[in-house]
């Protein structure tokens, strides 16, 4: 890791500061006109405002947060970092100015590094940005993905100090600008409504009526011959498998395999970047695109999303996000034993809902998804997940009231899987 100072900003310019329509950064009202380089703890994420970057991220036990920012010509692993400012309620946060869509860039978050307290701090692994809004690259094999020695003796009790940035996805600035047009939602009542449920890739992976350089991606399943299709079955809304970005566990990679239905997210701003044509946060048009294709065809689109567990695994899983933000804060852990998790889903994780910050983070990942990417609902994979406390089930649980009283989110579709492998796990209504 290298320090770098204010003046070394220059070194990521991929673009310069003035272009045609762009802000005029002298006279606007921008954080670095207000000498506030601190930046500001909302909204959380990294923020593009045409002059700068706002980063914000939540950890509520870190002692220090950095910004890693990577410049592509010195390779996946080489970054420059700065320190972040705060905590301000619980976030860390930075202004740069001059940094531009399509930067690269991960958190590194210092703290305690005591598992049997529910604490996994590594300052030496690269974490993923809970909110990006575009995730470049892919998790590679390596020991240094892990908080831990995986050789040692005491195994997730112990402590790694190699760099991970060279094994995990990076994230990435984006620019959120889009022509929607006269984008309108279908708003098909339920009594007239028929689902279609696919997966992006293989929908249209061997369509021979499809282009080839569009199979596979999202501008392929909203090509013509598949809306023709969908029509001539009279399908009014298409339910994609899960889209968020996602990995492939250490046991897939080591087996030669790969994740394929998508049920292993770490990014849930971030649309999965295998199913676009582009990279470096072209992903997010290119699913802008296709949605807007969708509704033009009268067809909505729904989002099979999972929020009940994330692809870092148990224990003895890799540190690339959640663990190494604020382990005991993302995830619920088991009281009487904090290095191990609870694990209500199967997958060696459960997603702590009960957090508010986490809370937060779905609440905030639904609102983006139907605001700023136009979807039209939501099909919760082992809802029963989310409605769970220390104390069991909770069927006023506070996800659900939340989602209740949000002006934003009314009138879309909700579908909820009844099931998850808890103690009365399965919880149909």
């Amino acid at each position: 890791m290298v320090s770098i100072g204010w003046s070394d900003l220059n070194l990521f310019r991929t673009k310069p500061l003035f272009q045609d329509g762009r802000i005029d950064c002298e006279s606007s009202t921008s954080p670095r006109q207000q000498g506030q380089l601190v930046g500001r703890p909302f909204p959380l994420g990294a923020t593009w405002d045409g002059c700068g970057v706002n980063f914000a991220v939540f950890s509520q036990h870190a002692t220090s947060v950095e910004l890693c920012l990577f410049d592509p010509s010195n390779g996946a692993g080489a970054c420059k970092t700065i320190a972040l400012h705060g905590p301000t309620d619980d976030v860390w946060h930075i202004y740069l100015e001059r940094i531009d869509p399509g930067q690269r860039y991960g958190f590194r978050a210092d703290g305690p590094y005591r598992p049997l307290e529910g604490h996994r701090f590594n300052r030496n692994k690269l974490l993923i940005d809970p909110y990006a809004r575009a995730i470049d690259g892919s998790l590679k094999l390596n020991d240094a993905i892990f908080g831990y020695a995986r050789a040692h003796a005491e195994g997730d009790l112990s402590w790694d100090d190699r760099d991970s940035a060279g094994f995990v996805p990076k994230s990435v600035v984006v620019d959120p600008a889009f022509e929607w047009t006269d984008d309108l939602r279908p708003n098909h009542s339920w009594a007239d409504t028929v689902i279609y449920e696919c997966q992006v890739k293989g929908m249209t992976a061997l369509h021979p009526d499809v282009p080839p350089d569009l199979r596979g991606t999202y501008l392929g399943v909203a090509s013509d011959p598949i809306l023709d299709h969908l029509l001539r079955l009279g399908v009014t809304a298409i339910e994609l498998l899960p889209v968020h970005h996602y990995v492939d566990s250490p046991e897939l990679i080591r087996r030669g395999l790969t994740e394929y239905w998508g049920y292993s997210t770490v990014g849930f701003f971030a649309p999965e970047a295998s199913y676009a044509t582009g990279a470096m946060g072209e992903q997010v048009r290119e699913f802008k695109e296709m949605v807007k294709r969708f509704h033009q065809a009268g067809i909505e689109v729904i989002l099979d999303v999972v929020f009940n567990h994330a692809g870092e695994g148990d224990h003895l899983g890799p540190t690339i996000g959640f663990r190494g933000l604020d382990n005991a804060s993302y995830y619920r852990l088991e009281t009487s034993n904090p290095a191990r998790y609870v694990n209500d889903t199967g997958c060696g994780n459960t997603i702590n809902v009960s957090h508010p910050r986490v809370l937060q983070l779905i609440m905030d990942s639904l609102r983006y998804w139907a605001n700023e990417m136009h979807v039209d609902g939501f099909r919760f994979d082992l809802a029963t997940v989310l409605l769970r406390n220390e104390r069991g089930i909770d069927p006023n649980a506070a996800l659900l009231s939340t989602i209740l009283q949000d002006p934003a989110l009314q009138g879309l579709k909700w579908i909820a899987e009844p099931w998850d492998l808890g103690p009365g796990g399965y919880f149909v209504g």
